[in-house]
């Protein structure tokens, strides 16, 4: 009965930090929608307002950190673990726009002020990878959107680094069930991409 006591109420403090966490990801979510605005995008402004955001962020999952024994981890991950998914997507596309570059998992869980070491507080492989494919949804569209303001250079970038994201993925043995129902819709996020490239080069606006 102590234990069941002690587990109900780890589980209540976790319950209110992720209302805070949640917060952070829809302020995230309104920061990053400006992108897909026919208009140029101001990412250093983007970089600075996510950024702040991200510090908030890091701070609740420090607070999870104090919450979650130890060894317990995985007992209480599955609380977490989407909101870990849709903000490392926000960092990598984030990370994308101002660097046109895949953001390292290390990288990722020092953001998330979580350690990289499976036997503490860490970002899991599977939720970083989530994360990604998350991301690559959100380039195809972007993609897209670009075309609309204008800018021929940016899809073609977008094009480059998702197709070389997912030749990664390929070589990979995905166990996991979501993770594996993701990876597919990266194949038609790289279609749509591709369509879009396809689009352009027959306009002439290929750059080539």
């Amino acid at each position: 009965a102590v234990v069941s006591t002690q587990s109900t109420g780890i589980r209540q403090k976790i319950r209110d930090v992720m209302s805070e966490l949640e917060l952070c990801n829809r302020q995230l979510n309104c920061n990053l929608d400006v992108i897909h605005l026919p208009k140029s995008i101001d990412v250093p402004t983007l970089e600075k307002n996510c950024g702040e955001i991200m510090v908030r962020a890091r701070d609740h999952f420090s607070q999870l950190k104090e919450i979650v024994p130890e060894d317990q981890y995985y007992k209480y991950h599955d609380f977490w673990k989407s909101i870990a998914q849709s903000l490392v997507s926000k960092m990598a596309l984030l990370h994308f726009l101002s660097h046109y570059a895949l953001l390292e998992k290390e990288t990722a869980s020092n953001l998330l002020g979580v350690s990289d070491d499976v036997k503490q507080f860490h970002l899991p492989l599977e939720d970083y990878l989530i994360g990604l494919l998350f991301m690559c949804s959100e380039l195809a569209r972007f993609a897209v959107n670009r075309v609309t303001a204008k800018d021929y250079t940016t899809p073609l970038k977008i094009a480059s680094f998702v197709k070389e994201l997912e030749s990664g993925f390929r070589l990979l043995n995905l166990k996991n069930d979501f993770l594996r129902k993701r990876y597919d819709t990266l194949k038609y996020d790289v279609k749509k991409i591709e369509e879009v490239v396809y689009d352009l080069t027959l306009r002439g606006l290929n750059g080539s």
